[in-house]
């Protein structure tokens, strides 16, 4: 018999504690990491790792898969960039617990919120639960080649127990909150990583309502942090997630405060450089860190690259969108609307119109502006498109040097390709044309990467890539300012995420942890060109993003992936509460 299942040979060792990388062999058996080092006997299959990173697989704490992980065992587009983890039911939303006639409405909830078609969610979940706790058993059913964990979100909750009574700015009675509380330490102790709510007037369900939670007070808030702090108690975890605008006058740091030293729990956030919100991000790290200062345990998660909408004609937004001659067309079978499309005359006509902004949404008119109108803000995505562009590389300047008036060399950059192209704009997260802002915070014990929306807003941009870009762009090319260390990316998308999160079972690459791995050539890792999918239930779209560059990725010590193509093995399941090493904790 061999002497280990699996034995990595002769690989960059880069092992997620943040120290110096080494090279070396990592032996594998019964799905944990049993050596590392110099690795004497022999396995059942080894792995050439010679002049690549072997690394622990990515633990991606911000996902949207809540529907997805019922019915997809591959969880792409996320098991595509070497992640090996998931943690969704973030910002508020998912689908638990959930009574029958409620089932529509919450679908309707993730559709506005996260942009996942409702047309594949109704025919892909098959809702064989209720409560918080028979939708974690309905989980650990169906393998995957991830791990999956889960927050219990406000929406669903609020649903639940208000009934016809939520509705936009409706106040819970006390009755309300002490039974809201009850389903959340009730999902905690099940297994629940933690809780999620959404305070952002850009979350809206497909009927324009603000999600459930936006307006909650924080006695409500602070009581359901106080029922996690009992279930963390009895041996659960819990992190308290939420996306918010961060107004100033809402004091959301000094309740996120009171409720993490109250509490005993994590509390974090989405901290972004945004539009939407009345703080810059500067001034969010510095208000928090004030309340930490005084006991609260607050951590920012941030997001590596601007967060930006890819615009195409075909199943997502165009910067002519609200042109009458597009309008005419915009719901023609992809085939016709094409050949317009491609039709000079049509053309000629759409670009003679002005915009009618008098369907647009009021409440974002501003971000509707600067998609129809924004070309200095929109930037062409060449093949080897960079995601940190200058203004060289916008629909302006490359117009100017054209020669050509900008909305027609945008025209014409979405009809390269046979109408394929793409044009990005990123919205959010993008100050003064660069990513500069973000250097420090890759250095904050009290940050983490995160914000990838893994698995949602399916028709605007795929940001599941995350992991990738991080290695790509942050550690190998950048070239608008400073780069950061492998060493340090791998144990910000590693450890840090999983520690946040109680995992301390994974991240690392040491004896006793989960051997869950990813065998890397940075040098041929490059991020793929999107494109636009219809493979959800019902022929639902989404935009993917492939990679090359991952030879291997390993699950619980099987490959999952080889050369970027699914195994077809699922050795990953369903997470239930904290996690420790085996071998760690027998040493203690």
């Amino acid at each position: 018999m061999p002497a280990f299942d699996l034995i990595i040979r002769g690989g960059t060792i880069v092992d997620g504690t943040g120290a110096e990388r080494f090279t070396g062999d990592v032996a594998i058996k019964d799905g944990l990491i049993a050596q590392v080092g110099e690795v004497r006997g022999d396995a059942a299959r080894e792995i050439d790792a010679s002049g690549k990173v072997v690394a622990p697989g990515f633990v991606d704490i911000h996902t949207h898969y809540d529907g997805q992980a019922t019915w997809d065992q591959e969880m792409a587009p996320s098991s595509w960039h070497g992640v090996t983890t998931v943690v969704m039911g973030n910002c508020g939303v998912g689908f638990a617990p959930a009574k029958p006639d409620r089932h529509e409405w919450l679908i309707s909830l993730m559709e506005g919120v996260e942009d996942i078609p409702g047309t594949a969610l109704a025919e892909g979940i098959t809702w064989d639960w209720e409560t918080f706790p028979e939708y974690l058993d309905a989980l650990e059913k169906l393998p995957r080649t991830v791990d999956v964990g889960t927050h219990v979100p406000h929406g669903a909750v609020r649903a639940y127990v208000l009934g016809d009574r939520e509705q936009p700015g409706a106040v819970p009675t006390d009755e309300d909150i002490e039974v809201m509380s009850a389903i959340v330490e009730e999902g905690v102790r099940a297994g629940a990583l933690g809780f999620s709510t959404s305070r952002t007037v850009l979350h809206k369900s497909v009927d324009g309502e603000l999600v459930p939670g936006t307006t909650a007070t924080p006695e409500e808030l602070v009581a359901i942090g106080k029922a996690m702090g009992r279930a963390k108690d009895a041996g659960g975890y819990a992190v308290f997630e939420m996306a918010s605008d961060l107004q100033r006058d809402w004091n959301e740091f000094e309740w996120m405060g009171k409720l993490s030293r109250e509490a005993g729990i994590p509390v974090t956030f989405a901290a972004l450089e945004s539009i939407a919100k009345e703080m810059p991000l500067a001034e969010q790290i510095e208000t928090m860190r004030a309340e930490n200062d005084n006991g609260a345990n607050i951590v920012a998660q941030i997001a590596l690259r601007g967060n930006g909408i890819i615009m195409a004609w075909q199943g997502t937004v165009n910067p002519f969108a609200f042109r009458p001659s597009w309008q005419a067309i915009k719901d023609l079978p992809w085939a016709e609307q094409k050949a317009k499309l491609l039709d000079p005359a049509f053309k000629k006509q759409l670009l003679s119109e002005p915009n009618d902004y008098s369907e647009a949404p009021m409440d974002i008119i501003g971000v509707v502006m600067v998609i129809t109108q924004g070309w200095a803000l929109q930037y062409e995505m060449d093949p080897d498109f960079d995601y940190e562009p200058d203004e060289t590389a916008s629909v302006n300047a490359r117009a100017k040097a054209a020669g050509v008036d900008p909305q027609e060399y945008a025209y014409d950059m979405l009809c390269r390709d046979d109408a394929s192209g793409f044009i990005y704009l990123p919205i959010l997260n993008y100050a003064e044309g660069n990513l500069d802002f973000l250097v420090p915070l890759q250095h904050a014990d009290d940050t983490v990467n995160s914000l990838s929306d893994g698995g949602a807003h399916c028709g605007t941009i795929c940001d599941a890539a995350s992991p990738t870009f991080m290695l790509e762009h942050w550690v190998r090319d950048r070239k608008r300012g400073d780069r950061i260390t492998l060493e340090n990316a791998i144990k910000r998308q590693c450890r840090d995420t999983a520690v946040l999160y109680g995992l301390e079972d994974r991240g690392v690459i040491a004896p006793g942890y989960l051997a869950d791995i990813n065998v890397i050539d940075m040098e041929s890792l490059r991020l793929g060109r999107p494109w636009l999918a219809f493979d959800l239930p019902a022929g639902g779209k989404r935009l993917l993003q492939k990679a090359d560059g991952y030879v291997c990725t390993i699950k619980n010590g099987v490959v999952t992936f080889e050369d970027g193509k699914w195994t077809g093995e699922t050795p990953g399941g369903l997470i239930r509460g904290p996690q420790r090493a085996e071998l760690a904790e027998a040493a203690e």
